[in-house]
Order: C-alpha cells, then sequence, then structure tokens
C-alpha cells in the first residue's frame, strides 16, 4: 500500500493509467496522464478562433461542424496560413488555444489526422498544427472534447445539443469510437419533447443521419405516443413546428373521431403557423396534404372540401386528391383494373384508432329509398369492446334522416351473459318527414357460405331520438363468438345493414 502511495506521489503513472481494462472497460489504452502534456507530446495544435463571417463559405450554423469550415493548415514564418490545397488564406484571429498533442494518439484514433501527419511534414520546423474554428460557441468545446476522447475515451457532457455537436464534428475527423460512444449516451437520455425535435431538426450529414437514425425514429415514435389523443392535445399541437406535426399525423395510433377532424386541424395549423400564403400552399401540398388519409373521410365532409370557397390552401392539389378518395370509394381498387393501377397503394393506408368507424355505403333513390351499409370489425377491436365498450360509425342518411351504427358488448342481466349486440341510432332529422318508417335487417359474411346471412330483421317508426337493433346478434356467448373463425375472415368480422324507407302512417306524419 505504501509502495503504491509512493508511486503516485513521484509522479509515476498508477495501475489504473497503465492497465486499459481499468480505464477504458477492455478498450484502448487511457493516456489520460498525457493530455495536453508537453512531456508527452511531439506536436502543438493552434486553436485559432476566428469570426465566423471569416470563415470560407460565410457563418457558420451554430450547431454544425462541416468538413470545408475546419481547415488544417501548416504554419509558415510569413504569418500566413497555407490549407491542405495550397491555396494561400488570411482570417483575423480573435484568440488562439494552445493545446499539446501526441501525434500517435491522435492518428490510432482517426484516419483523419493520421493523414496529415504523413502527408510530407518535416520534423524539424512543422511541428505545429494549426486549425481554425468559428467563434460560434460551441466549436471550440466540442473540439478539445473529441482531442479529450481520443487520450481518455470519456467525454465530459450529457447535454444532447452538445452531443448532437461532438457526433457531428467526430464524423468530420473520423473519429468512430467518438462517434458510437456519443450515440450511445443519446440513446440513454430519457427522451422528451424538447429532444425529440432536436433531434428531428438536427441538420445531419448523410453519414451521420444513417448512424443516428434509431434516434429519429425514436423520437418520432415518442411525439406519436405522447400526443395520440388529438382533443387532449389540440391546443398544445397549434404550437407545434412542422417535423412535430409530420411525426404525429403520420401515426396509425392517432386517436380523433374521424379523419375530417385531421383534415380541419391540420388546415388551421397550417393557416396559423403560416400565414404568407405562398409559403402556406407549398407547406400543405407537399407536407401536410399526404398526412390526410382522404379515403377514410366522410362523403360529406369531402363534398364540403370540395364545393366550399377559398380557404387559404393549394385547392387544385386538394380538389386532384379528394377526386380520387371519391373514385376509390365509388370503385374499389380491386374492381378498377389498370384504371387505378398507379394510385393503389395511396388508398391501402389503414385507418386511425377512430372513434368514428368509417363505413361504406350504397344508395338508392328507387323503388324506394334504400341504403346499404357495410362494417368491418377486426378481431381486436371487437375485443376492446369487452366488458361494456362500444363503437360508433360515421353519420349515413335515408329520406332525410341521419342514421349511425353502434356496435356493443352486452350483458344479459338476467344470466349476467356477454354478447354482441348491433344497433340504429338516430341522429338528426335534417329534411323530409318528422316520421320515418324503416325495414331493415343486419347480416353478417360467412367464412363457410363467402355470401352475408341475415341475423335479424325488423321494421321500425322513427319519430325522433331512437336507438333500434338486437342485443345478441349471433345468440352465442360474448367468448364464443370472439373465438368463432367462420365470422372473423382472417380476423375481420363483415358486418351488413340493409335499411329501406316505407312510406310513414298518415296519423304520424306532422
Amino acid at each position: 500500500m505504501a509502495g503504491g502511495e509512493g508511486a503516485a506521489a513521484a509522479g509515476v503513472p498508477t495501475q489504473a493509467e497503465m492497465d486499459p481494462g481499468l480505464s477504458r472497460g477492455g478498450g484502448l489504452p487511457s493516456f489520460e496522464f498525457a493530455f495536453n502534456s508537453e512531456n508527452f507530446s511531439d506536436r502543438v495544435l493552434r486553436l485559432e478562433v476566428v469570426a465566423s463571417d471569416s470563415v470560407a463559405g460565410g457563418p457558420l450554423p451554430d450547431l454544425a461542424l462541416h468538413r470545408e469550415d475546419l481547415r488544417l493548415h501548416k504554419e509558415e514564418a510569413d504569418g500566413k496560413i497555407i490549407d491542405s490545397s495550397c491555396t494561400m488564406v488570411s482570417a483575423p484571429v480573435l484568440r488562439v488555444k494552445t493545446v499539446y498533442i501526441n501525434s500517435v494518439v491522435l492518428a490510432a484514433n482517426s484516419p483523419f489526422f493520421r493523414k496529415i501527419f504523413s502527408n510530407g511534414m518535416k520534423e524539424s520546423d512543422q511541428r505545429h498544427i494549426t486549425l481554425q474554428v468559428a467563434d460560434s460557441g460551441t466549436e471550440e468545446t466540442v473540439i478539445m472534447e473529441i482531442l479529450s476522447f481520443m487520450y481518455t475515451g470519456k467525454l465530459s457532457t450529457t447535454e444532447p445539443n452538445l452531443l448532437l455537436d461532438i457526433l457531428m464534428a467526430a464524423d468530420k475527423f473520423e473519429v468512430l469510437a467518438c462517434m458510437r460512444h456519443c450515440n450511445q449516451l443519446l440513446t440513454n437520455l430519457p427522451m422528451t419533447r424538447e429532444s425529440a425535435l432536436l433531434y428531428l431538426y438536427y441538420p445531419c450529414s448523410t453519414s451521420v443521419a444513417a448512424e443516428i437514425r434509431h434516434l429519429t425514429n425514436a423520437a418520432k415514435e415518442f411525439l406519436a405516443s405522447k400526443y395520440k389523443v388529438l382533443a387532449k392535445f389540440s391546443d398544445e399541437l397549434m404550437d407545434m413546428p412542422l417535423a412535430g406535426i409530420e411525426a404525429i399525423f403520420s401515426s396509425t395510433d392517432l386517436q380523433t373521431r374521424s379523419e375530417d377532424t385531421v383534415y380541419s386541424f391540420l388546415l388551421e395549423w397550417a393557416c396559423k403557423q403560416y400565414p404568407e400564403t405562398e409559403e402556406r400552399h407549398k407547406i400543405w401540398s407537399s407536407s401536410l396534404l399526404p398526412l390526410v388519409r382522404f379515403s377514410h373521410m366522410t362523403w360529406s365532409k369531402l363534398h364540403e372540401v370540395l364545393t366550399c370557397g377559398d380557404d387559404g390552401v393549394d385547392r387544385e392539389q386538394t380538389k386532384k386528391l379528394i377526386t380520387d378518395a371519391l373514385l376509390h370509394k365509388a370503385y374499389p381498387a380491386h374492381e378498377q383494373g389498370t384504371t387505378e393501377a398507379d394510385t393503389t397503394n395511396c388508398w391501402q393506408v389503414p385507418q386511425r384508432a377512430y372513434r368514428l368507424k368509417p363505413i361504406k355505403v350504397v344508395e338508392f333513390d328507387r323503388p324506394c329509398p334504400q341504403v346499404i351499409v357495410y362494417l368491418d370489425l377486426t378481431r381486436e377491436e371487437c375485443s376492446r369492446l369487452f366488458p361494456e365498450g362500444h363503437i360508433s360509425t360515421h353519420l349515413f342518411h335515408l329520406a332525410g334522416q341521419d342514421f349511425r351504427l353502434m356496435a356493443y358488448c352486452e350483458m344479459d342481466e338476467q344470466d349476467k351473459a356477454y354478447s354482441f349486440g348491433l344497433f340504429i341510432a338516430t341522429a338528426k332529422m335534417t329534411r323530409g318527414p318528422t316520421c320515418l318508417t324503416v325495414d331493415f335487417e343486419f347480416a353478417a359474411r360467412t367464412r363457410s357460405s363467402g355470401k352475408f346471412v341475415t341475423r335479424w330483421e325488423n321494421k321500425y317508426t322513427f319519430g325522433g331520438d331512437w336507438m333500434l337493433g338486437c342485443s345478441d346478434l349471433f345468440e352465442v356467448p360474448w367468448s364464443t363468438f370472439i373465438a368463432n373463425d367462420n365470422l372473423f375472415i382472417d380476423d375481420v368480422l363483415h358486418l351488413r345493414a340493409d335499411l329501406r324507407a316505407l312510406v310513414a302512417p298518415p296519423g304520424l306524419q306532422a
């Protein structure tokens, strides 16, 4: 013990300094004792801090170090600086920082420095290397962190902005170990709104973008998860920058009333964030329209958008997408043949977690008003109904009356058994008679027959707010229903409601 203390007091390197396993986790040896030490260095690095607008290419951005802006030079006697292409340059130097460096340590960690040290420099009078960095507030710190890392394998910061700057500079200087270390530190940091937006907006080179792609993906997932309930965060999202909006509204897990709500929100957001018409049109067409899943919007909303006046967005591009959506609704892709061959993929985007379920509707005027409504529910959606949940659909119209379908998990009060129920609910009278007699039936497709089989039918006169249907559509317990592979075809339950309007009794006409 005494011998160890004496060695340390005499300035002899300790066991931790000599044993790479103790200092760098079994990696390269630690040369922390030699960092910026004149005794263990064979060259001098002059960091010349110059005004940002004096560096080639103009002012430097605050968050990035670029190879063309980090100029490594030989120092000449006349005070001029010669860059690697032998071009004479001169820049006003604000301050100079001198760092003692060991060429072996730097060359072992950086192919960039290895090339510099083997580029014909003479030991007699070219032992000084000059590196210019912009006076941006971070570049000098970043360079010192990278130099220190090549000696110690450690960084002194866990701040995301600075780690990203170090990662970018490490890429320019080809210090791969430092890049991996920054990446690991960033990965281990807790994700926040601020850090997520930082990762999405950081101006990375192509190579670094590939290196931190998992960070940008994690940032998108974080934002999409945090803000997935649109109604809850609509006010906060109005101040969200574009990259965040794209991440959130690209998600299928977004919980919203309907795709109509998504369109209305994005339109309001665009008008607030981009008051200049030309810029708004550009952002709307290039970034926001692709986020809207037009094929899942309601007929009425699509019609409203087509017929309304100028709303401050690029209407031609919007109309084109809506026209394609209407064509898709009227003629599904599998029936359109080559007509839609180029656009089929556009309409295969899945539904989001809508509070109002999209439906397909076929309408007839003659010989009597009639609508046939198709509702598809996945097994997972049905499973989430248990024990007391429900799913409501978009509105559909018949003879001036608005209706919606509602799927329930119903419990029988007598035997306490659960079952699947399907109902028709009125919404509001928009036109036509105040009372409407409807003849309707519910059907479900089965795997065995491939056809829709009638499960329940009835006739009823609606004269206000009513809900009518069957609380046990398949006449089996819930557990039997949810496991029935004859009903769930490829895990999808296909339901159909057929409604025909009849003449209401004269006494009920008001």
